[in-house]
């Protein structure tokens, strides 16, 4: 008989318990949300074991039930985009939800630190410009936004907390979303003439290692330590790792998205000059969310802007040359294949802010790359020169760029500021730049045999070189 209670009592601990009952959404599918138009998008939820769960959206039933674990996915067939708000309806044994107001568009994610985070008015901010204006004409019903509530998991989680806006002067806030995230979801649903859903998960302050999967990690050879265990548990070197891509975008890794827009890096501009694998992080990102989202999305990101570091927080940054690296890293982190970069170096207002207040220009211009490389528009010019190639000439060097678009120009009318060029010496002076055509000749009468040139290589170089588009030169140097 004893016996037969130590089985019994054994049975009832080891059987796993289910508080599902009802079958229920995660968070994201809800209320006034936009799905992917064009694609296939996944549906999915939890209820009981065994549980036959129906989803009918526009025309399609789709069946099926849930597994062990409670957890069920039906896939849908693609939806052409609509602004025809429509219902969906998720039944299961003993409930059935209606999740209402779906517009078919285009989805798009939207993260990083505080200048992606920063929403209209913050705090003790002043704002963005104009963002009194800008609010009561933020009258967009076909634009949607989800703001994801901060969370931290040390495992993935499997949802997020938040809810869905339609953009009207009624329901947007001052602290509400993204501004950068608004501005390039405006633009794109101006654009393309379809409904357009914005996923604002983003957190101030915040490293890039914090939102780096493990799978981001086990894709870089150079960060395999951030990987083992004995180095510090979910801190390697001190730095928090995986917590905000487990708690804040793994959640979301079923959902069909079109793409990424990404503004982070001062968080780690602390690292440098000493610092070298920035762009390996970055690569660890991007490499990461596609293995979670099960697809290559695009990824377009800002380029930090000019700010005094060394100055503003010296306890931190010791050195200039900072900033200038981080802002490398990001150009190299380009040969990832999908990815895009916005320069921001003419929308700083104050070199001692960090978060400039021109959010509308940085959102507009990652939806100038999205518009040109994901939805094709060739007729656009979505970026400021790169610098090319370099050749020497009879004591000067000889620089050509891409993405001249109409012409290299001065914003102001004025000479080209923040070049300088060096000898064999690997010294650096002022240098004297000029436009010739599509090409910048630079030269000083202190170096006779130039070796390298740099552009805009200090925390707080805001030049005047830009395209005929007012898109700005994307800062560089030759020697590494």
């Amino acid at each position: 008989m004893n016996t037969i209670k130590i089985i019994s009592l054994t049975v009832a601990i080891l059987t796993p318990t289910f508080a599902w009952s009802d079958v229920r959404l995660p968070a994201i599918l809800s209320d006034h949300m936009t799905l992917q138009g064009g694609q296939s998008v996944s549906v999915w939820g939890w209820a009981d074991p065994g549980e036959k769960v129906d989803v009918r959206i526009a025309g399609q039933t789709v069946k099926t039930k849930a597994g062990l674990g409670g957890q069920w996915r039906v896939q849908l067939k693609p939806m052409k985009s609509s602004s025809q708000p429509i219902d969906m309806i998720v039944k299961g044994k003993a409930n059935t939800l209606t999740v209402k107001d779906i517009l078919i568009g285009e989805v798009w994610l939207a993260s990083g630190q505080s200048n992606m985070e920063m929403p209209f008015r913050w705090g003790k901010f002043p704002g963005i410009f104009d963002y009194k204006a800008e609010m009561t004409a933020a009258n967009y019903p076909e634009i949607r936004i989800f703001k994801v509530k901060k969370a931290r998991g040390a495992k993935e989680t499997n949802d997020v907390e938040g809810h869905w806006i339609v953009c009207t002067p009624d329901q947007v806030t001052e602290e509400g979303f993204s501004a950068a995230g608004y501005y390039f979801a405006r633009r794109l649903n101006g654009a393309l003439g379809t409904p357009v859903g914005l996923i604002d998960s983003t957190w101030g302050g915040t490293r890039i290692e914090e939102w780096i999967s493990t799978d981001g990690f086990r894709g870089q050879s150079s960060l395999k330590r951030f990987l083992a265990v004995e180095a510090g548990g979910e801190k390697v070197d001190g730095i928090k790792r995986t917590e905000l891509f487990n708690g804040m975008i793994a959640p979301l890794s079923n959902l069909t998205i079109k793409g990424v827009i990404w503004y982070q890096g001062e968080g780690n501009a602390s690292d440098y000059p000493a610092g070298d694998d920035y762009a390996d992080k970055m690569r660890a990102l991007v490499g990461g969310w596609r293995t979670a989202f099960k697809s290559d999305v695009p990824f377009y990101y800002v380029q930090i802007a000019p700010y005094l570091y060394h100055i503003e927080r010296p306890l931190r940054v010791a050195s200039p040359e900072a900033a200038p690296l981080i802002q490398e890293a990001q150009t190299d982190a380009l040969s990832v294949p999908g990815t895009g970069m916005v320069v921001v170096s003419d929308l700083v207002d104050d070199l001692a802010d960090i978060h400039p207040r021109n959010k509308k220009d940085v959102g507009e211009r990652l939806a100038g790359w999205a518009l040109a490389k994901t939805y094709g528009r060739s007729d656009l010019v979505f970026s400021g020169p790169r610098f090319k190639s370099m050749a020497i000439s009879e004591g000067r060097a000889i620089l050509t760029f891409d993405f001249v678009g109409g012409g290299l120009a001065s914003r102001d009318k004025k000479p080209i500021t923040w070049f300088a060029v060096a000898g064999a010496d690997g010294v650096y002076f002022p240098a004297k730049a000029e436009i010739s055509g599509d090409q910048i000749i630079v030269s000083s009468p202190f170096v006779s045999e130039p070796m390298d040139v740099r552009f805009a290589w200090d925390e707080g170089a805001r030049s005047n070189l830009m395209n005929k588009e007012g898109l700005p030169a994307w800062p560089f140097r030759t020697r590494r």
